[in-house]
């Protein structure tokens, strides 16, 4: 009988402290994954750059904000490290200062990983001894890149050499350092989401202006190549909103540019060839429009309903001779 009622005891204690474990640090999300946190010195852009076998990653790990900084917290993650961190930042605290304050106030700091880049250009990240391995971090100038649960111990090291040589715009550098992390091996569990996070500097106080790329791959079974292609998609789009603006203005010369930029990216996408066919007209061409608006109409008959309203309000400039010419290049 004691040695039953011993047994339940044990058995008792060995269950309170799994449901403690449950509702402690190794409940919290996990984001086992590779990630980069850096700085453009030219322009002052910050991003982060995740990739991860676990659903929408960009959720729990990557924060920034302009003017302020980005932080990628990961591994058993504490969420709280995100705004908790930029708080500090605005502060005026050093990327290390952040850090050091965050771990030092966590108990679950032995299975965290995080790195702090503020807007000043002060750099930090840290691996908990406990992450799961391989597992591991390199601080540079002006970036950080850290990893765990990886397939080997290269995958850190592979990023920062890629990011350290590689050129042009921010955001494809980050996207080059996580190509480099999964050649290696990358997550030793697979692949599934992916983000990416680019801010500006400078504050202009307008969030809609400040968060310069905000791309997320929550559940894909190639999330580094699909955000690769987002990026390039978001490119595309930079023209045509530059173009629609054009358009706002009045400048249709420069509306045309930006609409052809955007369809040389994308040849197959009906949406920039309507613009551009449509800024064609607005510029006294409607001969080089038309097999542009057949090409279009073919392909979503949908363009042809939506034509007509254009011209009331003015953003297809034509005549009513002009508009049946358009709408007859399919009958």
């Amino acid at each position: 009988m004691l040695k039953s009622l011993y047994s339940l005891l044990i058995m008792s204690f060995i269950y309170t402290g799994v449901l403690m474990a449950q509702n402690g640090f190794y409940s919290d999300n996990f984001a086992h994954t590779f990630s980069i946190v850096a700085m453009d010195p030219e322009t002052g852009e910050m991003g982060v750059a995740v990739q991860s076998h676990w659903f929408s990653v960009g959720t729990i790990v990557s924060w920034g904000e302009a003017g302020v900084g980005v932080i990628a917290t990961q591994s058993f993650v504490n969420p709280s490290f995100g705004p908790r961190g930029l708080e500090l930042l605005k502060e005026g605290k050093t990327a290390q200062e952040v850090v050091d304050e965050l771990i030092a106030s966590d108990e679950g700091r032995d299975v965290r990983q995080l790195a702090v880049l503020s807007v000043n250009g002060t750099v930090a990240s840290y691996t908990g001894k406990n992450c799961i391995p391989g597992a591991g971090n390199i601080v540079g100038k002006s970036y950080s890149v850290q990893a765990n649960l990886m397939a080997n111990d290269k995958v850190w090291g592979a990023m920062s050499e890629a990011f350290e040589n590689s050129t042009g715009p921010l955001a494809e550098r980050l996207v080059i350092a996580l190509e480099a992390a999964q050649n290696v091996g990358g997550d030793i569990r697979g692949k599934q989401s992916a983000c990416l996070l680019v801010v500006k500097g400078e504050s202009t106080g307008k969030v809609w202006e400040d968060r310069l790329i905000d791309l997320r791959v929550d559940d894909n079974p190639e999330p580094i190549k699909e955000i690769k292609r987002l990026l390039k998609v978001h490119r595309a789009y930079d023209h045509m909103n530059a173009g629609d603006l054009a358009v706002e203005h009045g400048d249709m010369q420069l509306a045309m540019k930006e609409y052809m930029a955007a369809e040389e990216m994308f040849p197959d996408n009906e949406e920039m060839k309507y613009w551009h066919a449509v800024t064609l007209v607005n510029n006294g061409d409607l001969g080089n429009a038309l097999p542009l608006f057949k090409t279009v109409f073919t392909q979503n008959s949908d363009w042809k309903t939506l034509t007509p309203r254009l011209v009331p309000i003015g953003m297809l400039l034509t005549d009513e001779e002009g508009l049946k010419k358009i709408l007859s290049v399919i009958e």
